[in-house]
């Protein structure tokens, strides 16, 4: 068993947590045993002087077993 590691960028439109949990929830689509995540950046974007879409860069860590797509 190997541990790899796959950087993704979620985005939700209310807040940082929710977007690691996007990043989180659209790998586990494709990946299964994900076994932690690091957020590495939180970034959003600005209109009109307001947030209004939040991003975080993460990296989520899985045990492969040669079965995984990513």
């Amino acid at each position: 068993m190997h541990v790899k590691v796959v950087e993704l960028v979620g985005e939700s439109p209310d807040n940082w947590s929710d977007a690691v949990q996007a990043a989180v929830s659209e790998a586990s689509k494709s990946i299964s045993n994900i076994s932690g995540v690091e957020v590495y950046n939180l970034t959003a974007n600005v209109e009109d002087g307001r947030l209004v879409e939040y991003k975080a860069n993460v990296k989520i860590a899985y045990a492969s077993h040669g079965g995984n797509r990513l």
